[in-house]
């Protein structure tokens, strides 16, 4: 993701909704990203402040959430399964509370990410039951 001049930075949040201008610089929503952070063992200040950044380019309509996740992979260097895992918490904690504004903003549809894994059932051999007698 390229960094983008201030002054277009200033203009775009100048036309946001009001909710995502308050976000934007919301101590609630750096908490947030503090302690996912923190939960992903993601310490170096560098890729936190890259995480922020993001976060605030979903908010200004230049990142769209369901590529969060793919920045955080690709660019930032976070490996899969921990990308997936902040991109899913962050989804929970930050977008999804400003799930109506986003989704005008991108006209998608925000879903809550995967916080667990979901487990496959185990398929059981298909076989005729030796043990089971004829109804007649």
């Amino acid at each position: 993701m390229m960094d983008y001049p201030k002054e277009q930075l200033r203009e775009l949040y100048k036309d946001l909704p009001k909710d995502l201008q308050k976000a934007t610089f919301s101590k609630e929503v750096a908490a947030n990203i503090q302690e996912v952070c923190k939960e992903s063992d993601i310490t170096d200040d560098d890729i936190i402040f890259d995480i922020t950044k993001n976060i605030g380019y979903v908010f200004l309509g230049l990142l769209a959430p369901n590529e969060f996740s793919d920045v955080l992979e690709k660019e930032l260097k976070i490996e899969n399964k921990k990308a997936e895992q902040v991109s899913s918490e962050i989804t929970r904690f930050i977008f999804l509370p400003l799930k109506k504004s986003l989704e005008a903003l991108y006209q998608i549809k925000i879903k809550a990410g995967k916080t667990q894994p979901e487990k496959k059932a185990e398929e059981k051999p298909k076989r005729k039951d030796r043990y089971r007698e004829k109804i007649e």
